[in-house]
């Protein structure tokens, strides 16, 4: 396994730049717990559907990294290598890419009753979640599969951020407290800042450097002085 960009603790975050097709298998068996992760919807950047009322520029400054080809060739073959790596794996796929995807054991949402994004029969309000494995609660007091989502994304220089509630609670959902979450397409890390703000440790895979430097940054700004850094203090009998 190479060795990850960017650390903190003994192990609690690796960081990866580079492309997660070669780095996730290079991971070893049963070194991460749950797969959680938002790849491109394959929306051409925002424009898609979109352009039907009012064409606009590419999201991610490219006309390859968020097409349906890119989906089919990058994404897809992505969610296959996680789930022979981990027992769970959750993502949110977009509608228009959804069924291009494994089929799921369950599916969830995040409802969106104010979304303005308008879509060929009117204005989207939903965004599907899909769920690979068995939910760890199952028997022991199970959760709804889907929540409202009202909070806007934060402008932290990211193209497609997402919101940092709907994700905190998404990675709540799909682990237990102290597991290794891995999201191989961090993108601006929110999905490691949840992870981290929730007492799980966080493994994350960017291919973009100027993305990777964002989410280097908040993960490590979130991971001082929050639970996992004071889990590893009692641990070392710091305080």
């Amino acid at each position: 396994m190479r060795k990850p960009d960017f650390e903190l603790g003994n192990g609690d975050v690796r960081l990866f730049l580079g492309d997660c097709l070669s780095i996730l298998p290079e991971f070893p068996d049963g070194c991460v717990d749950a797969v959680v992760t938002d790849p491109p919807f394959g929306v051409e950047g925002g424009a898609g559907h979109d352009a039907i009322y009012r064409p606009r520029p590419l999201k991610y400054g490219s006309d390859e990294i968020d097409t349906e080809e890119y989906v089919k060739r990058v994404c897809v073959p992505m969610i296959e290598i996680c789930r022979k790596l981990s027992p769970i794996v959750v993502l949110t796929p977009g509608v228009r890419c959804c069924w291009f995807y494994p089929r799921p054991d369950d599916m969830g949402c995040f409802w969106c009753p104010a979304a303005a994004r308008r879509g060929p029969w009117g204005f989207a309000t939903f965004s599907p979640i899909l769920y690979y494995g068995k939910d760890f609660r199952a028997g022991r007091g199970s959760t709804p599969t889907g929540t409202t989502l009202n909070e806007r994304a934060p402008n932290n220089g990211h193209p497609c951020p997402k919101p940092i509630a709907a994700w905190t609670w998404l990675v709540e959902k799909a682990t237990p407290v102290g597991a290794v979450v891995c999201d191989p397409m961090m993108g601006s890390g929110t999905t490691g800042v949840a992870a981290i703000k929730l007492g799980r440790k966080f493994w994350g895979i960017e291919l973009e450097p100027k993305y990777f430097d964002i989410a280097v940054k908040r993960i490590k700004d979130t991971y001082t002085g929050g639970p996992l850094l004071e889990a590893a203090e009692r641990q070392a009998g710091l305080f």
